[in-house]
């Protein structure tokens, strides 16, 4: 019958058309293939941004570390020079430099075990070994060997000071179990910058024996000393305590020797 012969052919046409208009199956595995490997080098990509910039983080607060350390380094060498008033401040701006890299370091998330180590040994040169360096050359150097010897204990007794505080695991945040050894610098630090003539005789020198014993002391001792690093800054304070900043803030920009 025609009209059969005419369908079937007419049928036979359009599956004909439909079979070749399916995906080839090798096609489509090389294009699932090729959509792996986009992924995949997206993925290496992103891996790799996110290490760079973990390593540019990590750096951040070691910076501010490594500037600490220069400081107490300046510290000494202006203080063997014979240049007190100068060396003095950089005392101060160690201090600064170590409050920084800690919270830094907190805020960033990239608090390491090197970083600690690292502030540790900062600290000794910037907060131990350059106060009592300044301190010997400003005053305790008419006193021979009992000068050099107080300043020893002074380095000794920081050092004593950080270790402890390293391994310290279950304490009350809120306060420091002896005085931190930033505090402990600023005794003779501030000392010097108020007063930076130079003690010449041993009678004079003797009482500057108290500008490193007493730190010393306190820094090895058990004495609490409150902690500002829990202070919530985001809670809401009195208008008194922004009109008392801004005294201070006036006092250092005016008179900042005796402020200081």
């Amino acid at each position: 019958m025609p009209g059969c012969s005419s369908a079937w052919a007419t049928a036979f046409g359009r599956g004909r058309a439909c079979w070749h208009d399916w995906p080839d199956p090798m096609h489509l595995e090389l294009a699932r293939e090729h959509r792996l490997r986009e992924t995949d080098a997206l993925r290496r990509r992103a891996v790799l941004r996110r290490r760079r910039f973990r390593r540019g983080v990590y750096l951040l607060p070691s910076m501010f570390t490594l500037a600490n350390m220069f400081c107490g380094y300046a510290c000494v060498v202006f203080a063997m020079q014979g240049k007190y008033e100068t060396a003095a401040p950089f005392v101060a701006f160690a201090v600064m430099l170590d409050a920084l890299d800690g919270r830094i370091a907190r805020l960033t998330g990239t608090t390491s075990a090197f970083g600690l180590e690292f502030d540790s040994l900062a600290d000794v040169i910037s907060f131990g070994i350059a106060p009592a360096i300044l301190t010997f050359a400003w005053g305790l150097a008419p006193l021979g060997r009992l000068g050099w010897a107080a300043g020893f204990i002074f380095v000794t007794a920081g050092a004593i000071r950080l270790a402890r505080f390293n391994i310290q695991t279950s304490t009350d945040k809120r306060y420091f179990v002896g005085m931190p050894i930033p505090a402990a610098a600023g005794v003779p630090a501030s000392t010097v910058f108020v007063f930076p003539t130079p003690l010449q005789d041993y009678q004079t020198a003797l009482p500057a024996l108290a500008l490193v014993l007493i730190p010393a002391v306190l820094m090895v001792s058990t004495i609490r000393f409150r902690s500002f690093k829990t202070i919530d800054l985001q809670a809401r304070r009195s208008y008194t305590i922004l009109l008392v900043l801004a005294l201070i803030l006036v006092a250092i920009a005016t008179h900042p020797r005796w402020t200081l």
